[in-house]
């Protein structure tokens, strides 16, 4: 197995849950957290530095010499200058990179399907659900009200939607973002694990056809 599986998700909607579950099914690492940890070692700067601004929502400035300086390479004099919050997305993108050069994984969150957008093993996948459903599901959770959970709900996808739709040329949770979209509400969890497994070996199976038809005949 070769596949790179990114979960972007709706808050509500088990995707972690079911980022860590596939990955327990397929034995391979799965990275939401934790990656907050990969890219605090690699950067050399403290991990409460990417708690504090994980996945949330920048100023709306210097976007263009972020990606000009990932795009052409960074000293570590230019990475000292830039911002914070451009720190740790620059390291994040670098990290997410790394990991994918490690092996399959799953990595939920974080613009990792943009991060690698390019790479030919990636399989990027929203999941999605019913907000009655998110809600009940936020409630059990963390035993909260109904309107205290959508409100819960509905300012952290604002936040989660503000992130990827600033560092990325895409749109969050627009099916053309993706490559495939599952509804847990529907499917379940067990049964989107399932969906999942099909789809990166239908995948899997398809790049073995690729490269077997470019073989020449004998």
């Amino acid at each position: 197995m070769n596949t790179i599986l990114t979960i972007g998700r709706q808050y509500g909607s088990a995707g972690h849950q079911i980022g860590q579950e596939l990955a327990k099914q397929l034995n391979i690492p799965c990275y939401d957290k934790e990656l907050l940890d990969r890219a605090a070692k690699d950067s050399g700067l403290c991990k409460e530095v990417f708690e504090n601004h994980d996945e949330k929502p920048t100023n709306s400035f210097l976007y263009s010499l972020v990606m000009d300086t990932y795009s052409y390479g960074y000293s570590s004099s230019v990475l000292s200058d830039m911002p914070l919050n451009q720190k740790v997305f620059l390291a994040q993108f670098d990290s997410i990179k790394k990991l994918a050069q490690e092996g399959p994984c799953v990595i939920i969150g974080r613009c990792a399907d943009y991060a690698l957008e390019d790479n030919p093993n990636c399989l990027s996948v929203f999941i999605h659900a019913d907000l009655d459903k998110r809600i009940r599901r936020i409630a059990r959770l963390y035993s909260l009200t109904d309107a205290k959970a959508k409100d819960k709900i509905i300012k952290t996808d604002k936040r989660r939607a503000s992130y990827y739709n600033y560092y990325t040329s895409k749109k969050w949770g627009d099916l053309d973002s993706y490559n495939l979209s599952l509804d847990s509400g529907l499917l379940g969890i067990d049964g989107t694990v399932s969906m999942l497994k099909y789809a990166i070996d239908l995948k899997e199976k398809n790049c073995k056809k690729k490269i077997f038809d470019c073989e020449p005949k004998v």
